[in-house]
């Protein structure tokens, strides 16, 4: 038993293949972590585009009242203001965050 755990102490067939694959994980690893963020950049601009795109919505509407022979009906508005960070580009990497007013 002693003389196959000495064997398999001293035993370095591998050695240099497995540097290897550390190597080539370790660049796999950064190129990976590298495109994630930059994917998460671009999918937080698209979020933004879409949030902008609902803030501009103009949500006013106006129902006028009708009136006819045998009665009459009121009619009825809405006006939106414009909210907070309704503008486009209010998302920018890295500013830090603001609670809504």
């Amino acid at each position: 038993m002693t003389a196959l755990s000495a064997r398999l102490i001293h035993d370095e067939d591998g050695f240099i293949v497995s540097a290897e694959l550390v190597l080539i994980a370790t660049v796999g690893l950064l190129a990976m972590v590298v495109g994630l963020s930059e994917v998460a950049l671009n999918i937080n601009n698209e979020l933004e585009d879409i949030g902008s795109a609902f803030g501009s919505v103009n949500q006013r509407f106006l129902v006028r009242g009708s009136r006819g022979h045998q009665g009459s009906g009121e009619g009825g508005s809405f006006q939106d203001s414009g909210d907070y960070c309704d503008r486009s580009g209010n998302i920018s990497p890295g500013s830090p965050s603001q609670g809504e007013n």
